[in-house]
């Protein structure tokens, strides 16, 4: 192994180290309580070393989030392999994000709560921030003709339905009639937005 490899897999490994030091303590005790300062004391680097690897704790955040979206994309992978039908597909990828976003509260906040860098549905779009809907696309695709548009929205309304959940904001114990209710949606509609009526045909 050369020197300049050493040195590389030396710098990938410090990062993975703060990755999951900052991962570890927001599991434990929230993200106000992961810091610069701590994560330095937790992994016994200096704070310049850890700004040398990130500009500053957004940075962290992110690439803790970017960890979540692999992870989440393999979550719905999971769940469109195991299906029975296609039907089945809207349901179980719904669930199945339920249950990751119940069961990961903190990497999900650095996902889609906490303020981040990353961006989203552009061209410069991270690949493992595309992949997850890349997913949920092709569990939508079969029941619209506007899949793009379609995914957005069956993405928005069970991250809605997620967080109120989590938050307390909605009933407990009725996840599996919400769910239901959203893909009936798109099943029973073709998954393609309203005409325009007649009262806007003057526009």
């Amino acid at each position: 192994m050369g020197i300049a490899e050493r040195k590389s897999r030396e710098r990938a490994d410090r990062e993975d180290r703060i990755v999951a030091a900052a991962r570890a303590i927001a599991e434990t005790e929230g993200w106000d309580a992961v810091t610069i300062r701590r994560l330095a004391k937790e992994i016994e680097y200096s704070q310049p070393v850890l700004y040398s690897h990130f500009e500053n704790r957004d940075a962290i955040v992110a690439a803790v989030a970017v960890e979540g979206f692999r992870e989440l994309t393999a979550v719905l992978r999971a769940a469109v392999d195991g299906a029975n039908d296609r039907r089945d597909v809207l349901t179980d990828v719904a669930m199945a994000y339920f249950a990751f976003a119940h069961s990961r509260p903190s990497l999900y906040q650095a996902m889609f709560i906490l303020p981040t860098q990353l961006r989203f549905a552009e061209a410069d779009t991270r690949v493992e921030l595309r992949a997850g809907f890349e997913v949920l696309a092709a569990a939508v695709s079969p029941f619209c003709a506007d899949a793009e548009i379609v995914t957005e929205t069956f993405w928005a309304a069970i991250h809605g339905l997620a967080e109120l959940e989590r938050s307390g904001r909605i009933r407990p114990g009725m996840r599996d009639e919400r769910i239901a209710l959203v893909v009936r949606a798109i099943v029973d509609g073709g998954g393609n937005p309203p005409s325009r009526g007649p009262l806007h045909q003057g526009e």
